[in-house]
């Protein structure tokens, strides 16, 4: 591993990704993940990603996002996020990536809870792996981009108020520092600090604790989305997210007593407070999906990975209700940035479910994630490939002897970022917020 690079970008999501593709190739590109290349949020993501199907939709498009936001979005963000949704679907496309089509060969739109139209791609039930593993494979077919797994961004470089690299902890042990001009943080949110989460295990926020650190600033952060529907379990470890779009086509929710009592396409927060409820007041540790009625074909067709997920628990999709929870699934919050990803610090970018730009508001639309990475990582890469020729390297030498306690380093983390969660919504916090440790 080199000392210095033009841009590292901490994370290999599906918004780094797009990010590392979308910069020069004249630029030399370090990408770096504490785990697995694949182990992210969005290789994860079954629901889709929206894009504007037609022109006349885009008002319509805009209002299900402001509304599920609770009218609390950046309304610039949200108009760049819809404008820029078309182009990226395309380079998509441009990479390999399948969608899901219609017997006359169109795309198949599929719509999910508070969509107020079909205009949500997908492959399958798993769009995000999809989507992900191309981008994946184009990055390290380029000379350009270098990827290093298992290697933990432990610190922010910072000169003032001007970020001049990272401080990493390699797969061997050692410590040491890296220098670039650009640093893109797409760590993803903060699901490995939930007892209850769809996340990997790993993804802990890391990067608000730094920001925090260095009085970079952050916003929303106890704006922390719930998912309605999670296979419920007692085993440990990451929890089988049961996607929005079996709701969207026509599942619905019981009670223990098999009775349903929620509208199933009303936002994720309402969705999930009502099955809480619904918990509390039976005494029951989870409520029931139920796709009664649909063809057995259809579902095996239309959600292979969940069916065989759920019979691999002892549930079968097609001939019983299944039990779900509601967990740990989004953080509409974070570090935050303009909409070219950039922070309060200079030449420190923010992209994905790190950055907050304010597109989601409180509450995000149901897949919209994956076209807010994209989108909003190919203008980050397009502001610092402006940048980068004219930004020269730091010089700050920092000292790496405070690393070696990794567990003190991750206890710090974990304490200031809950602190700050229940420091911004003490009730949120009691309700949901049952973090390990």
């Amino acid at each position: 591993m080199d000392r210095k690079y033009d841009v590292i970008i901490v994370g290999t999501g599906a918004s780094g990704m797009f990010a590392a593709l979308s910069l020069p190739r004249d630029l030399s590109v370090l990408m770096i993940t504490k785990d697995k290349t694949e182990n992210s949020n969005s290789y994860l993501a079954q629901g889709g990603i929206c894009t504007l199907k037609e022109e006349r939709d885009f008002e319509s498009f805009f209002e299900d996002t402001m509304r599920a936001g609770k009218y609390e979005n950046n309304e610039e963000s949200v108009r760049c996020m819809i404008q820029g949704s078309t182009e990226v679907n395309r380079e998509l496309l441009d990479y390999g990536v399948e969608f899901d089509r219609t017997e006359d060969g169109g795309f198949d739109y599929t719509r999910e809870g508070a969509h107020s139209n079909y205009r949500i791609l997908h492959y399958k039930d798993v769009t995000g792996k999809e989507i992900t593993s191309k981008l994946i494979a184009a990055a390290e077919k380029r000379d350009n981009i270098e990827i290093c797994q298992y290697t933990l961004m432990m610190d922010l470089v910072m000169d003032g108020n001007c970020c001049t690299g990272i401080v990493v902890k390699r797969q061997d042990g050692t410590v040491c520092q890296i220098s670039a001009k650009a640093v893109v943080l797409a760590t993803g949110g903060i699901g490995g600090l939930f007892e209850h989460s769809t996340n990997f295990r790993h993804i802990t926020g890391d990067s608000f604790a730094l920001a925090a650190k260095h009085g970079i600033r952050l916003k929303n952060l106890n704006y922390i989305q719930i998912h309605p529907t999670v296979l419920y379990s007692s085993k440990p470890g990451r929890g089988f997210l049961i996607s929005e779009s079996v709701r969207g086509e026509g599942a619905v929710l019981l009670n223990s007593k098999g009775q349903r009592f929620v509208d199933e396409l009303l936002p994720r927060d309402v969705v999930s407070a009502a099955i809480q409820e619904e918990m509390k007041k039976n005494r029951s540790q989870c409520v029931y999906l139920s796709l009664e009625g649909k063809p057995e074909k259809w579902i095996k067709e239309r959600f292979p990975n969940i069916y065989e997920k759920c019979l691999e628990e002892g549930y079968d999709l097609c001939k019983e209700p299944i039990p779900i929870t509601p967990a740990q699934h989004y953080l509409m919050g974070g570090i935050e940035t303009n909409t070219y990803g950039e922070t309060s610090a200079r030449n420190l970018y923010a992209v994905g479910e790190t950055g907050c730009n304010g597109v989601h508001g409180a509450n995000r639309l149901a897949s919209n994630s994956l076209l807010e990475g994209l989108v909003f990582a190919k203008r980050a890469a397009g502001k610092i490939a402006k940048s980068a020729p004219l930004i020269s390297y730091g010089t700050k030498q920092v000292d790496l002897a405070p690393y070696a306690d990794e567990e003190a380093w991750k206890e710090a983390n974990t304490k200031m970022i809950m602190n700050e969660i229940k420091r911004r919504d003490e009730k949120f916090y009691d309700q949901w917020c049952h973090h390990k440790g």
